[in-house]
C-alpha cells in the first residue's frame, strides 16, 4: 500500500514537471518575440553577464537593461514614454510635493504637443483659421497663427495672434544693403560645409565630392539647415524677423535633432554643455536644477544664485512678445543622460563625473565654479533630465562679436556698491561716453533694463554686440538664466538706469502700454506663447502675476520721468532714419 502511495506521487510528479515543460514550450516563441521587438532587431542582452564585468562606479549591465527598457524604447522610436513609464519617472526634485515634471511628461505624452493641442481646440483655433488638424505650429508666427478681427475679439481667440496683427508689431526696418546683414549669402564663401552633405556639400572628412560639384554650385539658401538659415538672416536690427517660419523649424530642431556628441562650456560660475546635433547645428544645454516653484533663497546673493533652465525659456518668449528678438531661440528638451549625453561625450572630465545613486539614478556633476560636486550633482529619474537648450549664435570666426561692460553692472561683492548705485547723476556721464553719446545704444540699453527687470534679473554685467555692425546695432540679450528666481519680490534697482535716465524709444513705450491693456495682457501673452514648448508649464502662476505687475511699475517709473522732464525729452522717436547730428542732439 505503501509503494503504492509513493508510486502514485512519483507519477503525479512527472506528470506537472511535464505540463511545466510544454507551457514553457509554448511561451518561448512569445518571449522571444517580446525581446526582440515589433521590428526584430533583438533589443535584449547580446552576451552573458559576468558579475566584477562592470566598471567601477557604474551600474551593472543588468541594471542598465532595465533602465534602457524603461525609457529607451520610446525614446528610439522617436516616441514619447508611455503612461507606466511616465508614472515610473518621478519629479526630479526631493520634495514630495512637487510633481511637476511628471505633470509635464503627461502632457507632451504622445504626439508631444498635447497641452498646445488641447490649449488650440480651447481657442476654437481650428474653426478661425480652417487649416488641418495636424498644422501644430511650436510658436504662433503672424502669418501661422490664428487670426483675430481685431482686441475686442472674444475669449476664445488667439491674444497672441492678435498682438503681433498690431499696427506696433507691423513697423518695417529699413532696407537693408550688403553692409546691414552679417553674412552676403550671393557671395562664393561656403558656410560650414558639413551642414548639407547631403545637398551635395563636402563629405565628412572634408573633401568635394565630384558627382555633387555642379549640385552644391546650384545650392540655395533654401537647402540650408534651419540652424544656418536662422544664422544668415540675422541684420544689423533684428536676430529674426517677425513671423519668419524658420524660428519655428529651428525650435522643432533644438527639441527633436539627434544628439551627436556632448562637452563642457569652458568658463562661467556654473554647469553648461555644448550640444551637437545630427545636422551639425549646436546649442547651449542648461540642466533643470530647480523645480517650478522654488524660488531664490532670501540670504543667496545674486551672483550665487542658481541658473534656471526655465527662465532660459521664458526669456526667449518674453524677448519675443516685447518685440526685441534679441533673445537666440531657445526651447526645452527632456534628455536621456545615459544615451544623449554619457555615451556620446569624448569629454573625458565630463565623463568621469558619471555615477549612479543610491536610489538608483544616473546622476553627474562636471567641473564649474559653483555647484559641480556630489552634493551639488544633477539626477535623472532614472535617467530622464529636463533641460533649456539656446540656438548657438554664428561661429566667432566667421562673425566676431564685442564684449561691453554694462555701465550699470553691479559690483558683484558682498558689502561695496557700485557707482552707479551711490551717484543719483550717474547717467549724466555715461550720456557723455562713447557709445552713449549717440545713435541708439543708450536706448538699447533702457530696453534690456525694462526686460531684466520684468523678469528680475539682477546678473546683467555684461552684453555683447556683432563687430561687423559697429556700434549701430542691437544688444544681444544673452544668458538669461537667472530670472524668475522671485516672484514675491519686485527688485526695483534693476530700474535705476531708466530712473536715472529717464530715456525710452517711442516704440517700446507704446508697447509697453499696449501689454498693460486687458485685451493683450502681458502674463496672458505669455501664457498663451508658453504652451507651445515641450516643457510646459514653463511659468507658474505667481511668475505670471508678477510680470504684470511690474510692467505697472516700469510704467509708474516712465510716467514719473515724464512729469519731471515732460513727454519729449523722455520718449524718444526710434533713431533709425535720423540724420547723426540730430541722433547725437538728443544725448546731451
Amino acid at each position: 500500500m505503501i509503494m503504492f502511495r509513493k508510486f502514485r506521487v512519483l507519477l503525479l510528479t512527472v506528470f506537472l514537471v511535464a505540463c511545466t515543460v510544454h507551457i514553457m514550450i509554448d511561451l518561448l516563441p512569445k518571449l522571444e518575440k517580446r525581446t526582440s521587438g515589433a521590428d526584430g532587431v533583438d533589443s535584449g542582452c547580446q552576451c552573458a553577464h559576468h558579475a566584477g564585468a562592470e566598471s567601477p562606479g557604474w551600474a551593472s549591465q543588468q541594471q542598465q537593461q532595465q533602465r534602457q527598457q524603461r525609457v529607451g524604447s520610446a525614446a528610439d522610436s522617436g516616441a514619447w514614454p508611455n503612461k507606466h513609464t511616465l508614472r515610473i519617472l518621478q519629479d526630479f526634485s526631493s520634495e514630495p510635493n512637487s510633481n511637476r515634471t511628471t505633470t509635464t511628461l503627461e502632457k507632451t505624452a504622445g504626439a508631444g504637443q498635447r497641452a498646445a493641442d488641447s490649449h488650440r481646440r480651447r481657442a476654437g483655433s481650428r474653426a478661425a483659421t480652417g487649416k488641418a488638424d495636424g498644422h501644430k505650429p511650436l510658436m504662433g508666427e503672424a502669418s501661422g497663427g490664428r487670426t483675430v478681427a481685431g482686441p475686442d475679439a472674444g475669449a476664445g481667440a488667439s491674444r497672441l495672434a492678435a498682438l503681433f496683427e498690431h499696427p506696433l508689431y507691423k513697423i518695417a526696418l529699413p532696407p537693408l544693403t550688403e553692409r546691414d546683414t552679417l553674412f552676403n549669402v550671393n557671395t562664393e564663401i561656403r558656410f560650414y560645409p558639413k551642414a548639407t552633405d547631403q545637398q551635395g556639400w563636402p563629405s565628412e572628412d572634408g573633401n568635394a565630392r565630384d558627382e555633387d560639384s555642379a549640385r552644391a554650385a546650384e545650392a540655395t539658401a533654401d537647402s540650408y539647415p534651419n540652424w544656418l538659415r536662422f544664422h544668415i538672416g540675422i541684420n544689423r536690427f533684428e536676430l529674426y524677423a517677425r513671423g519668419n517660419p524658420v524660428l519655428g523649424a529651428l525650435l522643432h530642431d533644438l527639441q527633436t535633432q539627434k544628439i551627436t556628441s556632448v562637452a563642457m562650456k569652458s568658463g562661467g560660475t556654473q554647469l553648461k554643455l555644448i550640444m551637437t546635433f545630427h545636422n551639425y547645428g549646436q546649442a547651449l544645454f542648461k540642466p533643470m536644477k530647480q523645480t517650478r516653484e522654488q524660488q531664490t533663497p532670501p540670504d543667496f546673493f545674486y551672483f550665487s544664485d542658481f541658473e534656471r533652465h526655465n527662465a532660459e525659456v521664458a526669456a526667449f518668449h518674453l524677448d519675443r512678445i516685447l518685440d526685441f528678438r534679441r533673445v537666440p531661440p531657445v526651447a526645452g528638451r527632456l534628455v536621456n543622460m545615459t544615451r544623449e549625453i554619457r555615451d556620446v561625450t569624448r569629454d573625458k572630465k565630463l565623463w568621469r563625473t558619471f555615477f549612479i545613486s543610491p536610489a538608483n539614478n544616473v546622476c553627474f556633476y562636471g567641473e564649474c565654479s559653483y555647484y559641480c560636486s556630489t552634493e551639488h550633482a544633477l539626477c535623472g529619474k532614472p535617467d530622464q533630465m529636463e533641460g533649456s537648450l539656446a540656438a548657438f549664435l554664428p561661429d566667432l570666426n566667421l562673425a566676431k562679436r564685442k564684449t561691453w561692460r554694462n555701465p550699470w553692472r553691479r559690483s558683484y561683492h558682498k558689502r561695496k556698491k557700485a557707482e552707479w548705485e551711490v551717484d543719483p547723476d550717474y547717467c549724466d556721464e555715461v550720456k557723455q561716453t562713447p557709445p552713449y553719446d549717440r545713435g541708439t545704444r543708450l536706448l538699447d540699453v533702457m530696453d534690456m533694463t525694462i526686460f531684466d527687470f520684468l523678469m528680475g534679473n539682477m546678473d546683467r554685467h555684461h552684453y555683447e554686440t556683432f563687430e561687423k555692425f559697429g556700434n549701430d546695432t542691437f544688444i544681444i540679450h544673452l544668458d538669461n538664466g537667472r530670472g524668475f528666481g522671485k516672484y514675491s519680490h519686485d527688485e526695483m534697482s534693476i530700474l535705476v538706469p531708466l530712473s536715472q535716465c529717464c530715456r525710452v524709444k517711442k516704440s517700446t513705450f507704446l508697447r509697453l502700454q499696449l501689454l498693460a491693456k486687458e485685451n493683450y495682457r502681458l502674463s496672458a501673452l505669455m501664457e498663451e506663447s508658453l504652451l507651445r514648448d515641450r516643457l510646459s508649464p514653463i511659468l507658474i502662476a505667481p511668475h505670471l502675476e508678477a510680470l504684470d505687475r511690474r510692467l505697472g511699475l516700469v510704467l509708474q517709473v516712465l510716467a514719473d520721468c515724464v512729469e519731471k522732464e515732460g513727454y519729449g525729452n523722455v520718449v524718444e522717436e526710434d533713431l533709425q532714419g535720423q540724420s547723426g547730428a540730430h541722433r547725437a542732439s538728443r544725448h546731451r
